[in-house]
């Protein structure tokens, strides 16, 4: 079974061929057209922009990814959350190759494709396979990205209960525009690790002793808020006299409080949730994930609990088509598919339950 995936809810074009046989996936072709450039002087994505770069992408990474391929068996395309534009172009493409080719569709949960990605990665480069959650269930999901961070109870494939999200800002978007506040460029999540790292490796003294509120560490629900989190690191900022602020040493310290502050909220409530609902397998997606600190952190405390950390590698952690694709998959072994000429609207604020 030959699904191509297509992804175009945010600003990354992904398309990728991926060939499933019984219980295992594996990636055939996994091509992704960044649009970083184009939005750093915007500080983030600027949705009329992201639409027309989808336009001009999708062949050509359509067509990269189909070089000296089969025909694929069904399309599965992103048809939520997302921004609306975005979702459009990938529908409108998917739905036009589903008619030439004449195969069905499958419309996927973009935060799905994230969640069974990190579940179902067997360890091997470019393979999955859908049978390796069966000994995890139930499971706990960490969804982090730009846009979104939620926990979810997995109690089985296409079977998910959402215990908590952001409230406002998402962990990623909170890496982003506490970069920009720094003068750091877009996108701000690999910008604020590495100087975080440059802080890590150099010293351990705090010159400046910065401290940033741990937004809703404390309350008894599985919800985030991060928004609090940017103001506390604008008001530091500009308290601190220019030529202060402006130097390596304050940027560095700065981005080791924002990552620390984010990873000490996202640790005290994802194990929360796994002691209440006594889950042995943890599972984190999206494009936070690549986060080294993240990982780090993670895997000393799951292997301190017992329990077991799935995460993708770092290049499956973003938006990709290849993520889309195994949903697809998963969806069509459930026969949730729809005829090639089906219609298929964008769904911008989907949810998963």
């Amino acid at each position: 079974m030959i699904i191509l995936g297509i992804e175009t809810s945010f600003d990354d074009t992904g398309i990728s061929l991926t060939e499933g046989v019984g219980d295992s996936v594996q990636i055939l072709s996994n091509v992704v057209a960044s649009q970083a450039n184009a939005h750093q002087k915007y500080g983030g994505v600027y949705p009329t922009l992201a639409k027309q770069k989808h336009q001009e992408n999708l062949p050509l990474v359509f067509k990269q990814s189909m070089e000296g391929a089969k025909s694929p068996d069904a399309v599965a395309v992103t048809y939520g959350p997302g921004l609306s534009p975005c979702l459009w172009q990938g529908i409108t493409f998917a739905q036009e190759k589903a008619k030439e080719y004449g195969i069905p569709l499958i419309p996927v949960n973009h935060m799905e494709g994230h969640l069974l990605t990190a579940l179902l990665y067997d360890g091997e480069e470019g393979k999955f396979k859908t049978s390796l959650a069966q000994e995890y269930f139930p499971a706990l999901s960490l969804l982090v990205s730009g846009k979104h961070t939620e926990l979810v109870l997995v109690e089985g494939i296409g079977k998910y209960r959402v215990l908590g999200k952001t409230r406002d800002d998402a962990a990623g978007e909170a890496f982003d525009k506490t970069a920009r506040i720094l003068g750091l460029p877009y996108p701000g999540g690999p910008e604020i690790a590495a100087q975080a790292a440059k802080f890590q490796s150099a010293s351990q003294r705090t010159k400046f002793k910065i401290s940033l509120p741990r937004p809703m560490l404390h309350t008894k629900d599985y919800d985030f808020s991060f928004s609090g989190l940017k103001t506390a690191v604008l008001y530091d900022y500009q308290a601190r006299p220019e030529q202060e602020r402006q130097s390596k040493e304050y940027i560095q310290e700065m981005a080791a409080e924002i990552q620390k502050a984010i990873l000490d909220v996202l640790m005290k409530k994802t194990f929360a949730a796994t002691n209440m609902f006594n889950t042995k397998t943890l599972a984190i997606g999206g494009g936070v994930s690549a986060n080294e600190e993240l990982r780090v952190q993670f895997l000393k405390e799951t292997e301190s609990r017992g329990i077991a950390l799935r995460i993708p590698p770092k290049h499956l952690s973003g938006d990709n088509g290849a993520m889309i694709a195994l949903a697809g998959y998963t969806k069509w072994l459930r026969e949730e598919y729809l005829p090639p000429d089906a219609h298929i609207e964008a769904s911008p604020k989907l949810r998963l339950a």
